[in-house]
């Protein structure tokens, strides 16, 4: 999670991220209760490296626990989004200071997993236009081309972009769109965030995504898969309050499928 993360989970060390730039936000939900936001620490060349070594190692576990494959989570400000943009990311050494070395840690960490995986098995969340975990960079469409450019040298599962704005939107220019990534990275596309059945039709029909990925409305809609398929109606999505409850079934296992 980097700099998303919080002392309270790592024995009271420090998050850490790819500099020591702290989230501008109300804080966060910690197991001591909601804390605010703190200063990460800027991992230290060698502790990049052995953070490496952890995605290569987490992707072992997943296999041996009999996962399919793999996503490598790059999106929604988290670790390797940190690294990427520019916001975040205010290293002057081989991890930063230009579009192509803000690159490197997602590239380090995309040959570590698959080293693990079959590269076929090995997908990539990205989240270009997102503002959530108080990112947006000013050089982002630049930046996230070039990251899609670097992706396409291996021959991924697919790339899962992060393109709807109904999650919010940085406004640091014209959104970047799955049009814009199919100039770029020539294996499968996933679009996601905001599409409504009809709207994910339309994209893949004019053949700008090969998926549309639906998250929010499986919250609410256990039966979803069917609901598209019979053209039965969405349930309301979920209040986002219910997406951390620690404890119950409420919100959780009591959304009744379609009547």
């Amino acid at each position: 999670m980097g700099r998303a993360s919080h002392s309270s989970f790592h024995n009271g060390r420090p998050a850490v991220s790819a500099s020591a730039v702290k989230i501008n936000g109300d804080g966060l939900h910690t197991p001591i209760g909601k804390r605010p936001y703190e200063t990460p620490h800027a991992l230290e060349p060698h502790e990049v490296v052995a953070t490496v070594a952890d995605y290569g190692r987490a992707a072992a576990r997943a296999r041996r626990a009999g996962f399919d494959g793999v996503e490598i989570h790059a999106a929604n400000g988290y670790l390797i989004d940190q690294f990427l943009q520019s916001r975040t990311n205010l290293r002057t050494d081989d991890y930063g200071g230009s579009i192509e070395k803000r690159c490197r840690f997602l590239a380090d960490v995309v040959t570590a997993v698959t080293r693990e995986w079959p590269s076929h098995r090995v997908g990539v969340r990205l989240s270009p236009n997102g503002v959530f975990n108080d990112m947006g960079s000013p050089n982002f469409r630049e930046q996230f081309l070039h990251a899609a450019t670097v992706l396409d040298r291996f021959p991924l599962a697919y790339l899962h972009i992060l393109d709807g704005l109904a999650f919010g939107f940085h406004q640091h220019g014209e959104p970047l769109t799955l049009a814009d990534f199919r100039g770029v990275f020539h294996g499968p596309l996933i679009g996601n965030c905001g599409y409504t059945p009809e709207s994910a039709e339309a994209m893949i029909a004019a053949g700008h995504a090969d998926l549309i990925a639906f998250g929010r409305p499986f919250i609410a809609n256990p039966d979803f898969v069917e609901r598209l398929r019979h053209g039965w109606s969405l349930a309301p999505e979920a209040a986002m309050e219910t997406w951390w409850r620690p404890t119950g079934a409420a919100g959780y296992v009591d959304w009744p499928s379609h009547r």
